[in-house]
């Protein structure tokens, strides 16, 4: 099945659902999971890891859309 949204536009899927609009890169992976809004994946990393690589990461272009709280926490 390919994927309707980017991971980052799935990241803000879930946290728009989220009472405080906050969330760690774990229940983020496992609600984006149960709602299969990114099914289709490549590499060999866990989502929860490439939530962290494209939320948090200096390198990150969409680094701008969410505020980083350490250690996993967004």
């Amino acid at each position: 099945m390919k994927n309707l949204l980017t991971l980052h536009e799935a990241v803000v899927v879930i946290l728009l659902n989220k009472k405080d609009r906050t969330a760690t890169f774990e229940s983020i992976a496992e609600d984006i999971e149960k709602r299969n809004l990114f099914p289709e994946r490549k590499g060999g990393i866990t989502l929860a890891e490439q939530i962290k690589i494209r939320t948090s990461i200096k390198c990150s272009k969409y680094k701008h859309w969410f505020d980083f709280t350490p250690p996993d926490t967004i």
